[in-house]
């Protein structure tokens, strides 16, 4: 029998549905990945009624399986794609700037130039300072350093070899954090949204998709939602909803499976790592959340989009592959391994040289779907479902997530207040602020009412108890994995044992 804290969850979500099924909402977006919340999110902005569902959970494939990475696009300028590399860059400084300063940081990169490598010193050196320039310089010219110099930057650099290194900035995120602040975004902005929703089946009216059904996945309630338009941004999935729609519909894109692998990391680096693979393949090397983020890879994938993983073969390609260039690195050091898919334009050659762009189509019952596109770009998704809606794409304004600020006054404030203990020692309130800002001081209100919040969830993290209170009030979280994966880095850091699985999962069920 449930208690009254468990209860409380189950009537919120049914409270939930009953607003779902209330009236015809302005936009169904189906499918909860950055594409489909940005889309959310953009049309709230604009004082649409809005209503966001996903099976699973929110950034719970894809979205959250990526190299963390808000970039211009080196690569990009091999292929002469100037303008998108420009494009690239005013996102990237707009989201560090002005959108998700807490949740979004400069890195140093170096691309190291050994003697057997694929490209030469002046190529690099030429194209890191073009890539700066289309940044306006804003952060300082793209240079060459030294053989010493990017040593001293990155110690595990492989010696042998190396003549010099080419130096560039871009920006890296926890992709998991900003896809909740963007969903919170949208709530706020007046989105009713809810994950663990499957779709059924396509609402019709007069030969027009107006709707779905849909099923809780929590506990099988069906229910029902009307929409003047619906929205497909289910990524991977995107054409077995088209297939709902028209069952003859062919298909509009194929898959790419990227894995990455997460390591300890033993000693500080003053920089990323890009490794030239080829001449149009790279590998990443970066420093992330206390760890060394690697990867990617990218292959082809026609299997079940859930059942997507990072195999043994990926996770020895990966460490191979960015073993030339970096000493040091040893199986044994793997916390985590993920995979993702990236979703591809339909067509010819290999998903290597697939274009990374939007796929958009309209189907004969007028629902919209929308697949690919960038992380960077995320937020621009929105323009394109409110010119269908007649809005406009002029609405599109630079508004802060939810908990903008600097991240480091954010931490000085919390260490300077000692009524929160271990929560407002230095690497933990460094923690709070760059994945909260200044929703940090809600958690420390936690800590205050319960000190026993403030502990850590494990010795070795710095993930606290306060972090899975509030991941269960305040942003959706549902399952373990929701808590674990994408609300806090304990997965990732490796220390998702049974008894943190069992201990969540209480704190889950005592809402």
């Amino acid at each position: 029998m449930l208690d009254t804290s468990a209860a409380h969850g189950v009537a919120r979500r049914a409270a939930t549905r009953d607003e779902l099924g209330r009236g015809t909402f302005d936009l169904l977006v189906i499918g909860g990945g950055i594409v489909g919340i940005a889309a959310a999110w953009t049309a709230a902005q604009a004082g649409l009624r809005v209503a966001l569902v996903d099976a699973g959970d929110f950034a719970g494939a894809t979205s959250s399986a990526s190299t963390k990475l808000v970039h211009g696009g080196l690569r990009y300028l091999q292929t002469g794609n100037v303008r998108l590399v420009t494009e690239n860059h005013r996102e990237r400084r707009s989201l560090a700037g002005d959108v998700a300063p807490h949740l979004v940081s400069p890195r140093k990169f170096l691309v190291p130039v050994y003697q057997d490598g694929p490209h030469g010193a002046a190529k690099l050196g030429a194209g890191v300072l073009l890539y700066s320039a289309l940044s306006a310089f804003g952060d300082g010219p793209g240079r060459l350093i030294g053989r010493n110099q990017a040593l001293r930057q990155v110690p595990a650099l492989r010696g042998e070899g190396l003549r010099a290194a080419a130096v560039y900035t871009d920006h890296q995120m926890n992709d998991s954090r900003v896809a909740i602040m963007t969903v919170r975004a949208a709530a706020a902005a007046g989105a009713v949204v809810l994950n663990h929703a499957s779709v059924d089946a396509l609402r019709t009216f007069a030969g027009r998709v107006a709707g779905a059904e849909l099923t809780d996945r929590l506990d099988g309630t069906g229910f029902g939602v009307a929409a003047r338009l619906v929205l497909n941004a289910t990524g991977p999935w995107v054409d077995r909803v088209r297939a709902l729609e028209d069952p003859a519909a062919a298909p509009t894109v194929r898959l790419s499976k990227g894995a990455h692998l997460v390591l300890k990391r033993h000693e500080p680096w003053r920089a990323a790592v890009t490794i030239p693979i080829d001449k149009y393949r790279v590998s990443f090397a970066i420093p992330w959340e206390d760890h060394l983020l690697l990867g990617t890879t990218d292959d082809a994938y026609t299997d079940e989009p859930a059942d997507v993983r990072a195999t043994e073969d990926d996770v020895a390609r990966i460490l191979d592959e960015a073993g030339g260039a970096l000493d040091g690195l040893d199986r044994a050091d793997v916390t985590f391994a993920f995979a993702g898919l990236r979703v591809l334009p339909g067509g010819p050659g290999g998903v290597e040289t697939a274009r990374r762009e939007t796929v958009i189509t309209e189907g004969r019952g007028g629902m919209l779907s929308i697949a690919g596109g960038k992380w960077t770009t995320y937020r621009h998704i929105g323009r394109v479902v409110l010119d269908r809606l007649g809005v406009g794409s002029a609405v599109l304004r630079t508004l802060p997530l939810p908990g903008a600020a600097v991240p480091g006054a954010v931490a000085r404030r919390l260490v300077a207040d000692r009524s929160t203990g271990e929560a407002t020692e230095p690497a933990a309130a460094a923690h709070l602020a760059t994945h909260y800002g200044t929703l940090a001081f809600d958690l420390a209100d936690l800590i205050r009412r319960d000190p026993g919040l403030g502990a850590p969830v494990h010795p070795d993290g710095p993930d606290i108890w306060a972090q899975v209170v509030y991941a269960r009030d305040h942003e959706w979280a549902e399952t373990v994995d929701d808590v674990l994966r994408r609300r806090t880095t304990l997965a990732l850091r490796g220390l998702a044992t049974p008894e943190i699985r069992s201990r969540v999962a209480d704190v889950l069920r005592n809402r």
